[in-house]
């Protein structure tokens, strides 16, 4: 399930787990699996795009990042991962 924040420059960014529109069956682990960031236990690859002209980011957050993760922190996340 997509997430949507909103950045200080008015900019929507779209976030969702990596893998997460593969097709799926009846065992959708597999796709969870594969957004698994290798050697972490609880790490989990996200793309956030933007509305904007801004590049996609490219994170990586704890399990449950969807609702435990506040606004303010998924935004510092994005911008932390924006190059320079």
């Amino acid at each position: 399930m997509p997430r949507e924040v909103t950045d200080g420059d008015g900019v929507r960014w779209t976030c969702v787990q990596a893998y997460a529109g593969l097709a799926q069956s009846a065992d959708e682990s597999g796709n969870h699996d594969a957004a698994r960031v290798e050697g972490a236990e609880d790490r989990f690859r996200v793309v956030c795009t933007p509305s904007g002209g801004a590049q996609t980011a490219e994170l990586e957050l704890p399990g449950g990042w969807e609702e435990g993760l506040d606004d303010e922190a998924l935004l510092k996340e994005i911008e932390s991962a924006r190059p320079g």
